[in-house]
């Protein structure tokens, strides 16, 4: 896996690996086989690379009896930065924390913490930032304020990883797009590659009709319709090309004079996508 300047999405369910590869990536963790290198350099065991790395993990590591101001100058003054007033007050104002910023980090909400994170990760311009679940607890006007931060510092050059187990907050954002799996690399590309990758797979759909056997025989006629099981509550369909599938079955219905009551995916669950990209890349 190979990160380039610009925003990239970490996508995968929970408990892939997304938090342990930031955490090797940031230097934290030594990664069991392999290397993770920084412009050619090893990253574990090598400090000054916490010169050019920013990570906010998603695990709260703020003290609550700082405020915002003295956790994000401490951050400044640990790196030792020329002025670190001057940096802290301008990290603090890119994430939009002027005003709470005298208050205590115990008395924030959940987004707050977040942004104050992002902060203290900013305070020294980082080229590569790290950032792990970012807007997890953030309302929706903090989340569109800093999807706007992460898409403008990628297009200013620098080089933006954020996990995320949510597809469409990785769409907003994101360029290019690496799914992880159960610790395993499952496919990488940008957003239509991988929503194609995950369109395309066997689908399956729960379907209520006017007339359950009668649609169940005729969809049985179409390869798109790979499998077709009648129950009690309605008909089970495993769509095996979702296109065609999507087409046959509003013409199906229209020609056989069927109503169709309900139409919903079965398996849209994360762990059932991700499985299949996992399998497929087996």
């Amino acid at each position: 896996m190979t990160i380039g300047p610009g925003v990239t999405g970490l996508l995968g369910p929970n408990g892939a690996g997304k938090s342990t590869l930031l955490h090797m990536m940031a230097g934290f963790l030594a990664p069991s086989n392999g290397t993770v290198t920084l412009d050619g350099t090893r990253v574990w065991k090598n400090h000054q690379v916490y010169r050019h790395i920013g990570l906010v993990p998603e695990r709260e590591g703020v003290y609550g009896f700082l405020t915002g101001w003295q956790f994000v100058l401490s951050a400044a003054r640990l790196h030792g930065l020329p002025d670190p007033v001057e940096a802290a007050r301008k990290a603090l104002a890119t994430v939009e924390m002027e005003e709470p910023k005298d208050r205590r980090v115990e008395t924030y909400s959940k987004g707050m913490r977040q942004r104050v994170k992002v902060a203290a990760a900013l305070v020294h311009d980082p080229p590569v930032l790290l950032l792990d679940e970012p807007f997890n607890g953030m309302d929706p006007r903090q989340r569109l304020h800093l999807m706007d931060l992460i898409r403008s510092m990628g297009a200013a050059g620098k080089t933006i990883l954020f996990s995320s187990h949510i597809l469409e907050e990785v769409e907003r954002v994101a360029q290019h797009i690496e799914v992880l799996v159960a610790g395993r690399h499952a496919a990488s590309g940008d957003f239509r590659e991988i929503r194609r990758l995950m369109t395309d797979r066997p689908h399956l759909f729960r379907i209520r009709s006017s007339d359950d056997r009668r649609l169940a025989a005729a969809l049985m006629l179409d390869d798109s319709a790979g499998g077709v099981s009648l129950g009690p509550d309605g008909l089970e369909v495993r769509a095996v090309e979702f296109r065609g599938f999507a087409r046959l079955l509003p013409r199906v219905a229209r020609t056989e004079g069927i109503s169709l009551h309900e139409v919903s995916p079965a398996d849209e669950d994360l762990e059932s996508v991700f499985s299949y990209l996992i399998n497929r890349s087996s």
